[in-house]
């Protein structure tokens, strides 16, 4: 339940975020704005006192007896400094002459003249004109008169075609006004519903999104985590390998998390999101019974997966004692160092970063490592950007410094085997355009040979199973850089199966080791590239549109048996969750699809 519950908190608070803002947005500005000029006061002549009622006007019985059908009320009144009768009845009201008892119409001249009488304003007025209530006269449903100023704030002043009365006073100020109390209110039509279905809707909306942030609040945090830690009860994290054999115990304090004691342990798992729940990188194996699966265990861990005990370290507690194996984590025990040694740019985006490490370390391919990004602020001008890529970077408008305020990790798989580049790391970047930039390849990008930089790792288990049966590669983006590493070690190994490789992008200056792997295929029959472009037609030994819908079509619907198969898949989010759900489409078991997520 909170696992969906997440998913609609999440988009129903980017919904109600927009509203919020606009309801946050529209008060200030209406709060902004001189009162007396939205309601029309600045040019408005108070109305003055009355004179006395003349003596010599007909009475109010001579008025009725006169007006030749039945009248509910009649009030009298002054029209400028005429003295009038308001005539009333169930069908209409009409306005009579109190001298002389002659029906009194509002024409246009009248109307003028009653509009600038009530006006004090520098502005000259324009001709009446007689329309029906517009927005600017909603609260009065009746034709009026317009007479219009050509003051500064463009003053309409409406005056009533049936009684003569100057009904509103509107101006720049007010349209001002009235389109954020629009927003304010939600009411898109009139503008005076405050009870409208759209602000009542909202208004749930934003209780229930307070009711299941408590609820999230109390299902994320435990109660524990309010205690300090030397107050809670002594307990033990037991590190062991694949057969249970035990390596290391870690002291914990009950109600931590397994990630946390570790991390207080200075054993720091993988994750780009600092044990929050949202990357999945940090899973363990529970080697003892291991505990009902949380809802981000579910959304990160396939069934698969979760069957055989692997949790998340950072959703796992920790009550008086817990085994676990941490398989290639236990290589992020010791924190490493390396120097850079080459920095090439193989496309706009996409960047090789060659780092040495200063030992010996083994790594096989598909696995990735963290690297520790410190906090920076380094100047845009520190790219060393190409000047056949130039035309590309000054379309993204890039800020003048990079910068990133606190260390993070961020994940970067190995391109290369190691045995094949004299053991060095191999890594494939993408930079990723925003504002800000992206912290970790903002870091990357502005590495030079000789730079030190911290990692941890290897970690993972994206990998080549064992065997011979034929093996589709299916890549996007920085995804290249694993599936390249486990073709590397296929062909080194003289692996005699078929290997397709089909590897996405959006045009051909986009694609890296193009013609590396057009080497390959020319030298092992075995090996079948195909280059897919997204947003370019007509490039020679390409084909054009979706990475997955091609593979659909150009193989795997001609394919006699796709579940003979073993696939990799590896690239943007997207594109692998198109790719995934395509297969599962077609029939493809989920164990005969590897993949690798970027956590993004």
């Amino acid at each position: 339940m909170s696992h969906w519950l997440r998913r609609l908190h999440k988009w129903a608070g980017v919904l109600l975020a927009i509203q919020f803002t606009l309801w946050m947005a529209s008060g200030v500005a209406m709060s902004l704005l001189d009162a007396n000029e939205v309601q029309g006061r600045a040019f408005r002549v108070k109305p003055p006192v009355p004179p006395a009622w003349p003596a010599t006007v007909l009475g109010p019985d001579a008025v009725v007896a006169a007006a030749g059908e039945s009248v509910m009320a009649i009030s009298s009144g002054w029209l400028l400094e005429r003295p009038v009768y308001r005539l009333q009845n169930g069908k209409r009201s009409w306005l009579v002459d109190a001298a002389s008892g002659a029906d009194l119409a509002i024409d246009a001249r009248l109307a003028q003249d009653i509009a600038r009488a009530s006006y004090a304003g520098p502005g000259k007025a324009g001709p009446a004109r007689l329309q029906a209530p517009t927005l600017e006269t909603r609260s009065h449903k009746e034709q009026v008169w317009r007479v219009d100023f050509d003051d500064s704030e463009a003053t309409s002043v409406y005056v009533s075609a049936r009684s003569g009365n100057v009904l509103e006073h509107r101006n720049s100020t007010w349209r001002v006004f009235d389109f954020f109390w629009m927003l304010h209110i939600m009411d898109y039509g009139e503008r005076a519903d405050f009870n409208n279905p759209l602000l009542v809707s909202s208004a749930v909306g934003g209780l229930w999104m307070a009711l299941t942030g408590v609820w999230l609040l109390f299902a994320s945090v435990r109660p524990a985590q309010f205690v300090p830690v030397r107050l809670r009860r002594r307990a033990s994290v037991k590190l062991v390998d694949g057969q249970g054999v035990p390596l290391r115990e870690v002291a914990a304090a009950a109600g931590d998390t397994v990630y946390r004691a570790l991390a207080r342990a200075g054993l720091q798992l993988p994750s780009n999101c600092g044990g929050g729940g949202s990357c999945g990188l940090c899973g363990v194996r529970c080697a003892g019974h291991a505990p009902a699966p949380t809802a981000a265990d579910r959304a990160h861990l396939s069934p698969r997966k979760l069957e055989a005990g692997m949790r998340l370290a950072c959703m796992l507690p920790v009550q008086r004692g817990v085994d676990v194996d941490v398989g290639l984590a236990l290589a992020a025990m010791p924190e490493r160092t390396g120097v850079v040694t080459k920095v090439l740019a193989l496309t706009p985006f996409l960047r090789e970063v060659t780092v040495r490490p200063a030992g010996p370390l083994a790594c096989r391919p598909g696995a990735y490592v963290q690297i520790h990004v410190p906090a920076f602020r380094r100047s845009a001008d520190d790219l060393a950007i190409p000047e056949h890529h130039r035309a590309h970077w000054q379309a993204l408008d890039l800020p003048p410094e990079l910068t990133n305020a606190e260390p993070v990790r961020r994940a970067y798989s190995v391109a290369v085997p190691l045995e094949r580049c004299g053991g060095q790391l191999t890594f494939l970047v993408r930079f990723v355009a925003g504002t800000p930039a992206g912290r970790g390849c903002s870091y990357m990008y502005t590495l030079k040979p000789g730079d030190e930089v911290r990692f941890s790792g290897p970690f993972g288990d994206f990998a080549l199973r064992p065997g011979t049966r034929p093996k589709v590669f299916i890549g996007g983006g920085a995804g290249m850089a694993p599936l390249r590493a486990m073709l590397h070690e296929c062909l080194a190994r003289g692996a005699g199966e078929p290997l397709h490789f089909w590897y996405g992008a959006r045009s051909l200056a986009d694609a890296p080791y193009v013609d590396e792997m057009r080497a390959f295929a020319r030298l092992h029959p075995n090996f079948q590239w195909q280059l897919v472009l997204s947003e370019e037609a007509g490039a020679a030994g390409t084909h054009s549109g979706l990475v997955h819908e091609l593979v659909l079509d150009r193989l795997l619907r001609r394919h006699a048996d796709p579940g003979s198969l073993e696939f990799y898949v590896c690239g943007p989010p997207g594109m692998l969750a198109a790719t995934r759900a395509m297969l599962r489409d077609l029939g493809v078991k989920d164990e005969d699809v590897a993949y690798d997520d970027f956590k993004i």
